[in-house]
């Protein structure tokens, strides 16, 4: 049967299914959030960087729900590194809540704002403007002292690759509670997986259905194994996840696919080990990567997508992207 929640290592419950909130238009956001509480969802997933938690706070108390009836995750963006009380206090004023749940470092990253932008800051030749000498153990430390303060219940990251978990191991206090980053079958990133389970960080998956018309939806794999259970393809994507012990957080304003994607189904060891196998397969594929400038020492980090992206109008030059 599959599981309706998860336990942090805080010792909280974690809603299996989330609502994911990147990339909501303006005005649809509010009215996502409503229509998912109404429908059981318990677990709002969202972020500064996505620019619409107003909205989110707007449609959790347009709710009505009880607050501690709600699990609320946000993150701390790049440009924010340096304070993160600050950017804290900025989504909890835009959230109209008095804590987090759960606050993540969005990206082991630090951008230094500037005036182009404050949230995508370039440097004159167009790049990034990313601080390469920032040490991501103060930005956790910081995270340590939000934990400490009560006005978040647990801590995380995102993004991190194992190289980048081995250094904050080092230093960290608090192991992070949570990993959040691109999962699916086409980017399962078993041995991602398999660090942190043993370290005790639960992993999140974002892009479940990989992107807006995702080769995952389509993949004739997926297909028959949604059609021998006659449901849809992002179903078996979303109970593949939940079937690995990771929190899915899959992302619509649809009403009814909002609804569709919080009904899970059992999935046979059979098809769990076919759907594992599929990136080894040939398909790896990952939906997001930001042009930093920055080796996330991903394995996949900078495949022929980059490349593509690159081709596209991304950076001038594709040794921008060499390890600094």
């Amino acid at each position: 049967m599959p599981s309706s929640h998860f336990k942090l290592s805080t010792g909280a419950q974690i809603p299996a299914v989330g609502l994911g909130t990147w990339q909501a238009k303006p005005g649809e956001v509010k009215a996502a959030v409503v229509e998912a509480i109404k429908l059981g969802y318990r677990h709002i997933d969202g972020a500064l960087i996505y620019q619409n938690e107003e909205e989110v706070g707007a449609g959790i108390k347009e709710s009505g729900i009880k607050r501690e009836e709600l699990f609320v995750t946000s993150k701390i963006w790049n440009a924010h590194q340096d304070d993160v009380k600050a950017g804290l206090e900025r989504t909890l004023k835009d959230l109209q809540l008095d804590y987090l749940d759960l606050y993540l470092i969005h990206w082991p990253v630090r951008l230094v704002s500037n005036e182009t932008s404050e949230l995508f800051p370039t440097n004159p030749d167009g790049s990034r403007a990313v601080d390469r000498s920032f040490d991501q153990s103060k930005t956790w430390a910081q995270m340590e002292d939000a934990l400490a303060s009560g006005k978040v219940k647990a801590i995380g990251v995102c993004n991190w690759s194992i190289p980048y978990l081995e250094e904050l191991k080092k230093t960290w206090k608090v192991v992070p509670a949570v990993n959040q980053v691109e999962l699916h079958p086409f980017l399962p990133q078993h041995k991602l997986v398999d660090w942190c389970t043993k370290e005790g960080i639960l992993m999140e998956a974002y892009s479940p259905l990989g992107s807006t018309n995702s080769p995952l939806l389509s993949d004739p794999t997926i297909v028959a194994i949604a059609t021998s259970h006659s449901v849809s393809p992002a179903t078996v994507l979303i109970s593949y996840q939940n079937a690995r012990g990771i929190v899915v957080l899959p992302k619509s304003v649809t009403p009814s696919r909002i609804k569709t994607n919080l009904a899970l189904i059992d999935l046979s060891d059979e098809e769990m080990k076919t759907l594992n196998a599929l990136a080894a397969g040939g398909k790896a594929q990952r939906v997001n990567t930001p042009l930093f400038g920055w080796d996330l020492e991903f394995d996949d980090w900078y495949p022929e997508q980059i490349r593509d992206k690159l081709e596209k109008g991304g950076f001038e030059a594709e040794q921008r992207f060499a390890k600094p």
